[in-house]
């Protein structure tokens, strides 16, 4: 089964908003860096998911005319087999990613980046409705701490529980970056080199 790994919203327009803290940055920068390495050295194709929306404005930080909307500053250098710009949570919303995919053969979906609950799970969620089978790796996710609706804070590590609640054994395989990469050799043996062209 080939596979390929997403990226979603690994950019600097976060570092521009009002609840961005980098508290928790290094720890997944260093899971996320760890991913996408692991994914190259074995050949799956990495694609890479940007977020632009709003006020074509210098002053959104989601809006290309903000110099924002590029990667993160210590996410690894990579070389996309595919970018693809989205406006709505799931990358499979038109973006052409859901062509892409088809065209190369790839069944296999590795999720991670930008929030965790946020597009990276609804990309998880809509990517196996679609029929894609998907590993969401958790630890190559990020979140910040949140405001519940009563008022009462919830902490980005709960956040992250509650995410691999719900998507573990329903839209997806719930995983570390090294139980993603070990499980890779399995779905990659048919070639995957050639999903990059």
């Amino acid at each position: 089964m080939k596979s390929c790994l997403i990226v979603i919203d690994v950019q600097e327009s976060f570092r521009h908003r009002p609840f961005f803290t980098a508290t928790d940055l290094p720890a997944y920068l260093s899971a996320q860096n760890a991913l996408i390495e692991g994914c190259v050295a074995q050949q799956v194709p990495v694609v890479r998911i940007f977020h632009a929306e709003g006020p074509q404005t210098p002053d959104n930080p989601f809006s290309p005319a903000s110099g924002h909307v590029r990667p993160l500053d210590g996410l690894t250098h990579f070389d996309a087999a595919a970018t693809f710009t989205k406006s709505r949570h799931s990358a499979l919303v038109d973006t052409g990613l859901a062509v892409w995919l088809t065209r190369h053969g790839i069944r296999h979906l590795i999720i991670s980046g930008i929030r965790t609950e946020q597009c990276c799970e609804t990309t998880a969620r809509h990517a196996s409705d679609m029929g894609w089978t998907v590993d969401y790796v958790l630890d190559a996710t990020h979140t910040w701490d949140m405001v519940q609706p009563s008022g009462v804070p919830l902490a980005a590590a709960d956040i992250k529980a509650r995410t691999a609640t719900v998507l573990q054994g329903r839209f997806a395989i719930v995983c570390t970056v090294q139980e993603a990469l070990a499980r890779l050799p399995s779905a990659t043996q048919h070639g995957m080199a050639e999903a990059t062209a």
